[in-house]
């Protein structure tokens, strides 16, 4: 009745675990839309809305010059978004076009709030349009990077129109933005643009007055969060930096709203944002930084700023600060040329996380696999089976190390009865027998404890591998490894136009995790009581609905990961016969015991 009652008890557990995992996810961390992308590469040339011009960088104090949108007139504008289209219609914008990135810089503000990957597609439809990291101002994915002046303690944001010398901006011709004051000082912006995802901007300011004149160079960088992925224990994403030579990216974004504003102790090397697969981020040049950090301005907004100290140009002086501009993908090979460059730690954009000294060779031998065989699933499975063949000679130590305990274990229980008053005298003797036999009760754990780092970094670099995004393992099934397996059963295998819900969207690959793991339990050479060996029953069809919503690669990996478990124990145990058979006689004795107390119970 006990062993029922828990039964009861598990399964009602396990569906309150399902239901709850499934709301939780929905509740904290709301799933958003690809931002749209423009129609075409060629679109992302287009212009933007001079109405979404106006800027305030956040300073407190800070006032405009005159003329200028007040910060009050800006809270006061209207609240809703302006299409994308019409933000890119205005003919007041220099068209970027470099080999991996095109777009457009606006020339009200010169902001930089137009760009598309040419090499990434919203989605596996071919047809989709190139993937869009920044857009302009009060767009729905607002998401840009301005580089601007503040002269006597006043911010240049009137609103005025940057002259630009170009109307192209590519690796091989530069752009320089110009614009003058009414005090007579001079400012431009020159911009170059590199072959991967890198733009610098060299801000200068040439004093023409009479007077000296006091300038703060500034760039910032404003999105909002609705666009962002999800920020998880495994994979970092919001804001983040490198200050004093140290990685910092303690807060999500709703981590930083709640606390407003955040300013990194330390001297910055670079700052900005995060997700998955994408990132935007600063970098600062050789001038001192002046307050450098990051701000919550309500409603999913936020800004990474970086601000330099404001400096005295005598009359007919001039000031130059040199500042990069990082919007791409996260791929690793680019970000340790970054880093290679002299851009400390920008390879940890990647939220790498402790075992990152593992997970790049991992990394690298899935690209090479990849490489070799043309499919990044067979890619994934070649892997695994090769990390489990590193892993072997670990795991036939563990099962010899079990053997030896179990052939240990009558001495062990007549020690125990013997001494069963003294219990120091009893570890004394079991000692002494573990050195008699030769036995090393901790080896059976070692090789799992080196396991687990092992198994977690190849979790790992599958969740963080750009290069899984949108590959195919068998066309026809799975057209992106790096979202959920499309066959679900309940709408039979999509046949159905039927949205399944996430907490019940099992699919094949689920369901082969669910049939693999429970088969592996059944192998599991330690005896367990009843209650025990229920829980163990319904653990595989837990964790089938728990990880059925993941990304197809990482469910690939887990299978052919048991399959070849599966594989190993049965061989070993054919090594180890009498493991499988002290084994068969304890999970005999523990089912006569509960024989016996059933019985007992009954009579009772």
């Amino acid at each position: 009745m006990d062993n029922q009652r828990n039964l009861l008890l598990a399964v009602v557990l396990s569906g309150l675990l399902i239901l709850g995992w499934d709301f939780g996810m929905r509740y904290f961390y709301p799933q958003t839309e690809l931002p749209a992308s423009s129609d075409s590469v060629a679109a992302a040339g287009a212009a933007s809305d001079p109405a979404a011009g106006t800027s305030v960088v956040p300073s407190d104090g800070d006032a405009p010059v005159a003329g200028a949108t007040q910060p009050a007139e800006v809270a006061e504008a209207p609240a809703g978004p302006i299409d994308l289209s019409a933000a890119l219609a205005d003919p007041n914008r220099v068209v970027i076009d470099a080999p991996r990135v095109a777009g457009s810089i606006n020339l009200v503000g010169a902001r930089i709030d137009d760009i598309v990957l040419k090499d990434y597609r919203e989605s596996v439809d071919k047809d989709s349009g190139p993937v869009r990291l920044f857009a302009p101002e009060r767009t729905e994915e607002q998401h840009f990077a301005e580089f601007g002046f503040k002269s006597g303690g006043q911010i240049l944001s009137d609103g005025t129109i940057w002259q630009a010398d170009g109307e192209r901006l590519t690796p091989q011709a530069p752009i320089t933005l110009t614009r003058s004051d009414a005090s007579g000082v001079s400012y431009s912006v020159r911009l170059s643009i590199d072959d991967q995802f890198m733009i610098t901007a060299v801000q200068s300011a040439q004093n023409r007055s009479e007077n000296a004149a006091i300038v703060e160079p500034f760039a910032f960088i404003k999105r909002t969060s609705t666009t962002a992925t999800l920020d998880q224990f495994i994979a970092h994403a919001g804001p983040l930096g490198v200050f004093d030579g140290t990685l910092w990216d303690p807060h999500s974004y709703a981590e930083l709203a709640e606390l407003g504003s955040e300013t990194p102790a330390g001297v910055p090397s670079w700052l900005g944002f995060t997700d998955n697969y994408w990132a935007s981020a600063l970098i600062k040049g050789e001038g001192q930084s002046g307050t450098v950090g990051f701000e919550s301005l309500g409603d999913n907004l936020f800004r990474a700023v970086l601000r330099y100290e404001a400096q005295t140009i005598p009359a007919g002086g001039t000031i130059t600060e040199t500042t990069r501009l990082f919007v791409g993908a996260k791929e690793s090979v680019v970000l340790d040329r970054y880093e290679e460059s002299g851009i400390t730690y920008f390879g940890k954009l990647i939220s790498w996380g402790w075992f990152e000294w593992f997970e790049k060779p991992l990394l690298w031998l899935l690209r090479t696999l990849n490489g070799l065989v043309g499919n990044f699933g067979v890619a994934i499975i070649l892997l695994t089976v090769i990390i489990r063949g590193v892993m072997f000679p670990i795991a036939q130590k563990q099962f010899s190390s079990m053997a030896q305990m179990k052939a240990v274990q009558p001495k062990m229980k007549a020690i125990q009865e013997r001494y069963k008053d003294d219990k120091a005298q009893q570890q004394q003797e079991i000692m002494k027998l573990y050195k008699d036999e030769k036995v090393n009760p901790l080896a059976g754990c070692l090789p799992l404890i080196i396991q687990i780092p092992i198994f977690f970094a190849l979790y790992k670099v599958l969740i963080l591998a750009i290069e899984m995004r949108h590959e195919p393992f068998i066309e026809f099934w799975i057209k992106d490894l790096s979202a959920p397996d499309p066959a679900k059963i309940l709408n039979l295998f999509g046949l159905i136009p039927y949205d399944v819900p996430s907490f019940l969207g099992i699919g094949v690959l689920a369901i082969l995790l669910g049939v693999t793991m429970w088969a592996t339990f059944k192998l599991n050479p330690t005896a367990m009581d009843p209650v025990q060996q229920q829980v163990f029953s319904i653990m595989p069809w837990i964790l089938m609905f728990v990880m059925a919503p993941f990304a197809a690669g990482l469910l690939i990996y887990w299978v052919t990961s048991n399959l070849l478990t599966l594989a190993q124990q049965s061989y070993l145990y054919s090594k180890h016969p009498q493991l499988r058979a002290a084994a068969d006689k304890e999970k005999a004795e523990l089912a006569r015991k509960a024989e016996r107390e059933k019985a007992e119970k009954s009579q009772a």
